[in-house]
C-alpha cells in the first residue's frame, strides 16, 4: 500500500497527506481541476523514473513513521491539487519550503522534482527553453548535416519540460523567487494561464519540419514537439518558495495560493532526524533538539539543515567515544548553530 492509501479514509477529499512516506506505485486519481484549469495538450510523454537518490537526499531515507504535518500544509496542497494553481510558500529559511516539492512528488508517485533556482538574472525564456543557435551554425559548417538538426540544439527548461503533455502533472519547484527581477512575476502571468508556449525557432520551420525531438530539463529525456508549439494535459504541481524579501504584484498573487510554512515543532524535528539519520546511539537526540529550538527562538530562527549538522557531528564523536557535552562541544554547537540573521537577540 502507499502512504497515501494507508492515510485516506472514506470521504476524504484530502490526497496529498503529508506523510513522507513514498508511495510504491503513483496515486491513480488526482482532483479535476475546473474547467478554466483544465488543458488537453496532444501527444502523451513519458515521465521518466523517479529519482530515488535526490529524493532521498531532500526528504530523507530512513523513514520509518509518517511525518507530522501542519494542518495548513495539507489543507493548501490540496487546494492548490483541486484548482490547478500554484502554490506561493513563504517562511523564513530552513523551515522547509524546498523539501515541500519533493514531499509532494514521493507521496504521490509523481517522478523526479524539475527545478528551477531563481536568482536576479533569471529570465522566463531560459525557464522555458533554450537554443543553441552558434553549435548548430558549427555543426553545419563543419559538413556535419546529420549533426544539425534542430532539435539536437534545442533544450527545455525546467517550466519548459513541466508544461509537456504528461498524463499525469510533474512537480515544478520554482526556488527563491523573491532574488528574481521585478518583472519575472508578471512575465510568468501568461504561462501559467495558458499552459502553453511556442518555439519561434521551431515554429518557422514548422511547414518543412513538422516534427523535432528536443532535449529535455530530465536526465537523458528527450521529448517531441509539433508545429513548435507545447501545451501542457495535466498542468504542474508549481512549488514557488519565497523568504519573504520582497512584495509580488496582485496580478501575480491573485493566480497563486498562499502557504506560510512554520517552524518545525520539537516531535517534528525528531522524525526529520530520525528519516535522514536513523538511530543514534550515545546521543540524547531530544535533549539536543531542545537546545536547537531555544537557541532558534533567540537568534531569530536556525535553519533545519543546522539541526542535522549537528546531530551527524554528535553522532561521529559518540562512535569514537569522544562525544562529551563539554565546553567543547558548546563550542562546536556555536560554529553550527550560527544565527542567520546578523544580529543574535539576547
Amino acid at each position: 500500500m502507499t502512504g497515501v492509501e494507508q492515510a485516506s479514509g472514506p470521504g476524504d477529499w484530502r490526497v496529498y497527506h503529508g506523510t513522507g512516506l513514498v508511495a510504491e506505485t503513483p496515486v491513480e486519481v488526482l482532483p479535476t481541476p475546473p474547467p478554466w484549469r483544465q488543458f488537453d495538450g496532444a501527444g502523451v510523454v513519458e515521465r521518466p523514473a523517479d529519482d530515488s537518490a535526490e529524493r532521498d537526499r531532500r526528504i530523507g531515507r530512513l523513514r520509518r513513521q509518517p511525518r507530522v504535518p501542519h494542518p495548513n500544509e495539507v489543507l493548501m496542497v490540496n487546494a492548490a491539487l483541486h484548482l490547478g494553481r500554484p502554490l506561493l510558500v513563504t517562511g523564513q529559511p530552513g523551515t522547509g519550503k524546498s523539501s515541500l516539492a519533493y514531499l509532494i512528488a514521493a507521496e504521490l508517485g509523481l517522478g523526479p522534482v524539475l527545478t528551477w533556482p531563481v536568482t536576479s538574472r533569471s529570465v522566463l525564456k531560459e525557464a522555458i527553453y533554450h537554443y543553441d543557435a552558434i553549435g548548430r551554425v558549427q555543426a553545419a559548417g563543419a559538413q556535419l548535416p546529420e549533426q544539425a538538426d534542430i532539435g539536437d540544439y534545442i533544450r527545455l527548461g525546467p517550466l519548459g519540460t513541466a508544461l509537456l503533455p504528461f498524463e499525469k502533472p510533474r512537480v515544478l519547484l520554482i526556488d527563491e523567487f523573491d532574488k528574481s527581477d521585478i518583472d519575472l512575476p508578471n512575465d510568468l502571468l501568461n504561462v501559467f494561464e495558458d499552459g502553453e508556449y511556442e518555439i519561434p525557432e521551431l515554429v518557422r520551420l514548422a511547414k518543412r519540419q513538422p516534427e523535432a525531438t528536443v532535449l529535455t530539463a530530465d536526465r537523458g529525456g528527450t521529448a517531441v514537439v509539433r508545429d513548435g508549439r507545447v501545451r501542457a494535459r495535466a498542468f504542474p504541481i508549481v512549488i514557488i518558495t519565497s523568504n519573504g524579501e520582497r512584495e509580488f504584484p496582485p496580478a501575480f498573487l491573485r493566480r497563486c495560493l498562499r502557504l506560510e510554512m512554520r517552524r518545525p515543532t520539537v516531535e517534528q524535528l525528531g522524525l526529520m532526524v530520525a528519516a535522514q539519520l536513523g538511530e543514534t546511539e550515545g546521543v540524547d537526540i531530544r535533549l539536543l533538539i531542545e537546545n536547537f529550538v531555544e537557541r532558534s527562538e533567540r537568534a531569530g530562527g536556525l535553519a533545519t539543515d543546522q539541526l542535522l549538522n549537528a546531530v551527524h557531528l554528535a553522532a561521529e564523536l559518540a562512535t569514537s567515544g569522544a562525544y562529551r557535552t563539554d565546553d567543547e562541544w558548546k563550542d562546536l554547537l556555536a560554529a553550527v548553530w550560527q544565527p542567520l540573521q546578523s544580529t543574535e537577540s539576547e
